[in-house]
């Protein structure tokens, strides 16, 4: 089963969008989707979210986020 355009062959907006519109639709898959729709929702976010990571190594990280952040809370 075909899990859309490959991530690389996107463009920074339209895989922003994409990841916009699978994060819109996860709660929804996870509650309401077969066991292989869900599967597939997850490939295809897993996917998405490696190639930003991929193209941003070195992103803003908001301190909050890490464990010492985590840990002053």
């Amino acid at each position: 089963m075909s899990t859309g355009v490959d991530p690389s062959a996107l463009s920074d907006e339209d895989l922003l969008r994409e990841l916009g519109s699978l994060y819109d639709t996860r709660l929804d898959a996870l509650r309401h989707a077969a066991v292989q729709a869900f599967g597939e929702h997850t490939k295809r976010m897993n996917l998405l979210e490696a190639e930003y990571v991929r193209r941003r190594p070195a992103r803003e990280v908001d301190p909050g986020r890490l464990r010492a952040g985590a840990r002053a809370r």
